[in-house]
């Protein structure tokens, strides 16, 4: 993958999106009349998927309870990435070849069946399937979303679109917790999962024509179109492969696990060596350190994140709504984040914007075990976890335009994917390993009822010390590979 220097980039990447930059300044930006139905589209997908999230997060917790596989907690979060992993590739080459909309549209659907699947699932190994068809098509949607912005958009425009894409995460912040707290405590979890894909149809409508007429077919309409890459289909499914095998020893710690886990590594290491640009292992600069940073940020904060709910309800006796709400605060700040990240005057910090918020997310990342202390006020959490997802917001947002920046137009679906193999994969990788100490030390075993319906804590609080302490140390080292963003000069 070769990468262009910033200054390469301002070459519009698709011929729709060079003639309505024309106009641009005229028009109101990504709500001018050339880009509003576009925008309003993807936007609407990007509310739907933040929905999910939040309201699934909260559900979660009372999920696994009833379907007796607490256990099997982090594999219920990591199933989504593992299958995701695959999807994203597949998705980077259908849109490289073909253009975005196929892999959206289908994408979108898998999304849908997997939600159904999982609401609907009578034992915890199928709740856990649905999360994995859930995850392929949400490995589709994401890379093609990355697509359209990079060929839909003029260059000045795209960190304002992703922008556009974390302010879309407030108000499910706030509504998806409350929504899905509240019918889980007096209609039941499953209505959380099987309500969701009623919500597909919308952004469905709004945002495939408006892909068709600004971002359909390839980057070059007069090149050829090239053939699936067999290859990096191969290595997506050995990365998805290994990753679900990783997964499966970090949650059955028995001596036999360590076959399966050599196996996994062994599938993992060369398929991510295949699809991740050459250096980002060691961090090297420009497009490697920002793909490898992306993966930090996004597992350490994503693994942490995932037991908040858990720890708040088993150890504090909140219920699945408050303890959802605990975190709500959170989506204003990432977007308000995001939008520092998007203003003209921040470009030249852009790189110190990035380290100021990893130390955010790893100040977080310790606060947040703090409430098993039951001296300390349960706020704590939200306050903490708004300063983390500020952080958040300044990361990504900026992550995701330094890739579109160093990316050429044809290979901006290859990138995007490489982009977000980073963050699945880290996710899965840092959730096993999460998963894998809180069932050592006792995480998985139950709490009863009266405990927790009292608040008083359960008997395994060090379980989820063992979460959160290495994650913030991992955010720490993602504050040191944010100094490495910046393409040497050629």
């Amino acid at each position: 993958m070769t990468a262009l220097e910033p200054r390469d980039t301002e070459v519009t990447s698709h011929p729709a999106a060079a003639a309505a930059s024309v106009a641009d300044d005229q028009q109101g930006g990504v709500l001018g009349r050339d880009y509003r139905a576009l925008s309003i589209g993807i936007v609407s997908v990007v509310f739907l998927i933040a929905f999910e999230a939040t309201a699934i997060g909260t559900a979660m917790p009372v999920a696994a309870r009833e379907l007796h596989g607490i256990p099997l907690y982090a594999f219920a979060f990591s199933a989504y990435f593992t299958t995701s992993l695959f999807g994203m590739v597949v998705a980077g080459q259908w849109a490289d070849r073909k253009g975005p909309l196929g892999a959206l549209a289908g994408g979108m659907s898998a999304f849908a069946a997997g939600l159904v699947l999982s609401g609907t699932a009578s034992a915890m190994w199928l709740f856990v399937l649905g999360r994995a068809v859930q995850g392929l098509g949400g490995g589709l949607v994401i890379v093609a979303l990355y697509v359209v912005v990079s060929r839909a958009y003029p260059r000045r425009l795209q960190p304002a679109i992703m922008a556009a894409f974390a302010a879309s995460w407030v108000i499910p912040s706030v509504v998806g917790p409350l929504a899905s707290g509240t019918v889980t405590e007096h209609l039941g979890w499953r209505w959380v999962f099987i309500g969701i894909p009623a919500l597909v149809v919308l952004p469905l409508a709004l945002a495939l024509p408006a892909i068709r007429r600004t971002a359909s077919g390839p980057a070059d309409a007069s090149a050829p179109v090239p053939r699936f890459d067999r290859r990096r289909i191969r290595l997506a499914l050995g990365i998805s492969l290994g990753a679900g095998l990783l997964q499966y020893a970090g949650q059955d710690l028995r001596w036999l696990s360590l076959l399966p886990a050599a196996a996994g590594a062994a599938l993992l290491v060369p398929s991510a060596l295949g699809l991740l640009p050459r250096g980002t292992y060691r961090a090297a600069r420009g497009l490697p350190s920002v793909v490898l940073l992306r993966g930090i940020a996004a597992g350490s904060f994503i693994a942490a994140e995932s037991f908040v709910p858990l720890m708040l309800v088993t150890q504090r006796g909140l219920s699945p709504t408050m303890a959802g709400l605990s975190l709500a605060v959170g989506g204003a700040t990432w977007a308000l984040g995001s939008y520092a990240q998007s203003r003209p005057r921040t470009e030249p910090y852009r790189e110190r914007l990035v380290v100021l918020g990893m130390v955010l997310v790893a100040a977080a990342i310790l606060t947040a075990p703090s409430v098993l202390i039951e001296a300390v006020p349960v706020w704590i959490v939200g306050v903490a976890w708004g300063f983390g997802c500020f952080g958040m917001g300044l990361v990504i947002g900026s992550t995701s335009v330094l890739l579109l920046k160093l990316s050429a137009p044809e290979e901006a679906g290859a990138n995007s994917a490489a982009l977000q193999i980073s963050d699945a994969l880290s996710n899965v990788l840092l959730l096993a390993g999460g998963g894998a100490a809180f069932a050592a030390l006792g995480g998985g075993a139950p709490v009863t009822g009266h405990a927790v319906a009292d608040g008083v804590s359960g008997s395994h609080p060090w379980a989820f010390a063992a979460v959160f302490l290495p994650m913030a140390g991992v955010a720490l080292v993602g504050a040191w590979v944010g100094t490495r963003l910046r393409a040497t000069s050629r």
